[in-house]
């Protein structure tokens, strides 16, 4: 798990080339297995690989999202608040699952946030996003998971450019010194 940690970086640059079935399959999966809060699972997702609706997500917020138009599959990620007061987090751990998995078969994927972010000066990116996709009103959107074959390498961040001085031991202000 670490070298992926390691080599997980986001891509914006997707081939054109589609996913299998397996691959799909094996996404949808890791989001169905996604741990939550009390194991309420107030999360639901919707998988876009119609260009055409991609290309509408791709416009969801004013900046950030155009990567979607290229991607193979968008893995929009929404929870029903009546549900859990902590969804905000149940969707994050099911949207860097679904990241981690996709990078594990060999393809890119980047995050795009959708909550507390607008689309134009009168419509949230989050109601766009509720439109476009006809969800009900109390599946709030988190963020749209944009997934495909790389079109670009980035190489992995060196140890020594991490934040080492975020690390802290036992009290804030003691620094813990990371092992290389």
């Amino acid at each position: 798990m670490i070298e992926l940690i390691r080599k997980r970086r986001s891509i914006r640059s997707f081939t054109n080339q589609p996913l299998t079935e397996e691959q799909k399959a094996l996404l949808a999966e890791t989001l169905l297995r996604a741990p939550s809060s009390r194991n309420i699972n107030p999360w639901e997702f919707v998988l876009v690989d119609d260009q055409a609706l991609l290309a509408q997500l791709a416009t969801a917020k004013q900046h950030g999202s155009e990567f979607l138009r290229g991607s193979a599959l968008a893995v929009v990620i929404c929870a029903d608040e009546t549900k859990s007061d902590v969804w905000v987090e149940d969707c994050s751990i099911a949207a860097i699952l679904v990241q981690m998995t996709a990078l594990s078969l060999g393809l890119g994927s980047c995050w795009a946030q959708i909550r507390k972010r607008q689309h134009d000066q009168q419509t949230t990116a989050e109601q766009f996003v509720q439109q476009q996709l006809g969800l009900p009103p109390q599946l709030r959107v988190a963020a749209i998971i944009g997934i495909g074959h790389p079109a670009e390498q980035r190489s992995p961040l060196a140890a020594a450019q991490l934040q080492q001085a975020k690390l802290h031991h036992n009290r804030y202000a003691i620094s813990w010194n990371l092992i290389s």
